[in-house]
Formats: structure tokens, sequence, C-alpha cells
């Protein structure tokens, strides 16, 4: 899967040098950037969605899936994980879900 490659490849980029690659730099800058750069990411792809152009949701929504997954790493939680956690709530209805928080 995708996903399951780029968190591996993610994963391996933790202890690179930040001047080969563009994920280790992030990650050297910690959670903290690693979350304002995933939002900054977020809200670039709401308004795409909001322009209604499909290519450009598309390239973003790609940025936003990388950028989630960098701040995931910064803090340790895998794509394993939150899979998981998927997982667990598959099934259950979305406000029923919300009313156990």
């Amino acid at each position: 899967m995708t996903l399951e490659r780029l968190a591996a490849t993610i994963a391996a980029r933790k202890g690179a040098d930040p001047e080969t690659s563009w994920t280790a730099k992030l990650l050297a800058k910690g959670p903290e950037k690693c979350a304002e750069k995933f939002g900054e990411e977020a809200v670039e792809a709401i308004i795409e969605a909001v322009k209604g152009d499909r290519a450009r949701l598309t390239s973003e929504a790609a940025d936003v899936l990388y950028h989630l997954l960098v701040m995931l790493a910064a803090r340790d939680v895998t794509l394993a994980d939150v899979l998981a956690e998927l997982d667990r709530r598959e099934g259950t209805s979305g406000l029923a879900e919300k009313a156990g928080r």
C-alpha cells in the first residue's frame, strides 16, 4: 500500500541528514513545526476543496497525507497505530463514537 511505503520511508528518514532530506529537515525542526506544516497543508486543501479545482485538491490532499505521516512520526505514532484505531471504530456509528468520548 502506498501509504505504508510512505510511512516506512518517513520512519527511515528520522535519523537522516537534514541537509539531504526534506523529511529529515522537517523532523529535525521538532513535532511543533511538523504540526504547523500539517496545518498549513490542511488549509491549502480546504481552499482547493472550496474552489472546486479537482486537480489542485488532489495534489493538496497528497501533501496533507504526507505531512500527517511526518507529524505522526515526530511523535512516534505509526500508521499502524492509526489504522488499528480505525479498525477499532469500524462498525460503530460516528454519532455513538463521538458520544463515547
